[in-house]
């Protein structure tokens, strides 16, 4: 038994080593992160760098590959050993990846003081999380699934085939801006939020929690007087008097607007 123990306990020690040693840094608190892979989850952190790790469950090693090191067409070449490339400029930090058709799943801790752009095409991509962010946000996503998780903004978020799930910190900074062509904008704010609200959807339908009370905007025109801008697919209003700018829109689906 206390064999047993001890080659557990081994065991465990050398993979903590192997964890830690997937660790790539970069010295960086201001600034931006700009970020071009596939599969990624971006946290804040109370450091002064930014930390990549891989979150992989297992890592595929080819031995034929020892001793070699990876690179694309663009001759850029895996500098981390996590399948990524890290190119530290003067504004920003510029991240890679190297494998057109496969999304290494990397994730980031940043300093709040970093503002983060994401930005990717490829149907090969995974889910795009962003977790417990104090940091203004920039999102372009063709198919990846965009989760916003405990964010405070601002931000401004545009995805064409692929849904936006976000939840709002109580301490919500504007403005907030959530596109989604041809899929949907899951959206949770506090009830207390003041904002100018756009809520838009060409073909789908929009759904709003009871506690929001949304006072209509009017405007004049020479024929009719006063007229709320209300139709269909389309809202004008103000939340708690007004505030923050607040657009969703969702061309080809659906708007939920949840409260926190």
């Amino acid at each position: 038994m206390n064999t047993l123990k001890f080659i557990l306990s081994l065991a465990l020690i050398v993979n903590l080593v192997t964890l830690k040693a997937q660790e790539y840094k970069v010295q960086k608190s201001t600034g931006r992160l700009e970020l071009h892979i596939g599969s990624v989850t971006v946290e804040s952190h109370a450091g002064n760098e930014i930390i990549f790790s891989s979150k992989d469950a297992r890592h595929e090693k080819d031995e034929r590959a020892v001793g070699l090191v990876a690179i694309n067409g663009s001759g850029m070449e895996d500098n981390t050993g996590l399948g990524i490339n890290v190119s530290n400029k003067t504004e920003a930090v510029v991240v890679n990846q190297l494998n057109k058709t496969k999304s290494p799943a990397i994730k980031i801790l940043v300093p709040k003081g970093v503002i983060v752009s994401y930005e990717y095409e490829s149907q090969y991509g995974g889910k795009a999380r962003f977790v417990n962010l104090e940091n203004e946000l920039e999102i372009s996503a063709t198919y990846n699934g965009v989760e916003l998780e405990n964010v405070t903004g601002p931000a401004t978020v545009k995805t064409i085939y692929s849904s936006i799930d976000a939840d709002f910190s109580s301490n919500v900074k504007g403005p907030i801006s959530l596109i989604s062509i041809y899929s949907t904008v899951d959206v949770s704010l506090p009830a207390t939020l003041k904002a100018d609200l756009s809520m838009k959807t060409s073909y789908g339908e929009m759904f709003v929690a009871p506690e929001f009370k949304i006072e209509l905007t009017k405007t004049t025109t020479d024929k009719d007087g006063e007229m709320v801008n209300m139709s269909s697919n389309k809202v004008l209003g103000k939340i708690n008097g007004g505030g923050l700018k607040l657009d969703l829109r969702s061309d080809y689906s659906k708007i939920y607007l949840r409260k926190k």
